[in-house]
């Protein structure tokens, strides 16, 4: 006889979503203003207090439905990611021995239903995935400039040993 598996708490009393982020890591919700001409959101502004790094460079990417963007790391920069259109879990994994999240993983969602901005800290891994119907846009406005001399990225394959978590059946790099 299999026996049915309750489900864990996710949510907190007042409704909010219960999410273990990792040391350094946070999120800040965007503001969507819309009217009868359409809608704005602001994706990055210092005045929110959320980071204190200035904004030095922007870029976005994209991501197929059921491709995966990652392992990824950087050694010098972190990442804040500000999601526009699709769906993406976005998977962090801990490889900082001095942090107290050391090892551990951790899973957001991030959706154009409700915009948020994330920050990955400096030698965290990362990968996204798209887990929608659509192709995925987010914007990145890393910490640092791009150094085309000398990227400031290392990559893992997704499949990787290192990291214990498994996209199943996806792929990408």
């Amino acid at each position: 006889m299999i026996l049915p598996i309750k489900d864990e708490k996710t949510i907190t009393a007042s409704g909010e979503l219960m999410i273990d982020l990792l040391e350094g890591v946070s999120l800040y919700d965007g503001k969507v203003h819309v009217d009868e001409r359409g809608s704005v959101c602001e994706m990055f502004n210092p005045d929110w207090g959320w980071n204190a790094e200035p904004m030095t460079y922007a870029y976005y990417t994209t991501v197929r439905p059921g491709k995966v963007k990652g392992w990824g790391v950087h050694e010098l920069h972190e990442d804040r990611y500000f999601i526009v259109t699709g769906e993406l879990e976005v998977v962090l994994y801990d490889d900082r021995p001095d942090s107290s999240t050391y090892r551990r993983i951790s899973k957001i969602f991030l959706t154009d239903q409700k915009r948020q901005a994330i920050n990955i800290p400096a030698r965290v891994y990362h990968a996204i995935h798209n887990i929608g119907l659509v192709d995925a846009l987010v914007c990145n406005f890393p910490t640092r400039i791009f150094d085309r001399e000398n990227p400031d990225k290392h990559r893992l394959p997704i499949d990787t040993d290192l990291i214990p978590y498994s996209f199943g059946a996806s792929s990408g790099w």
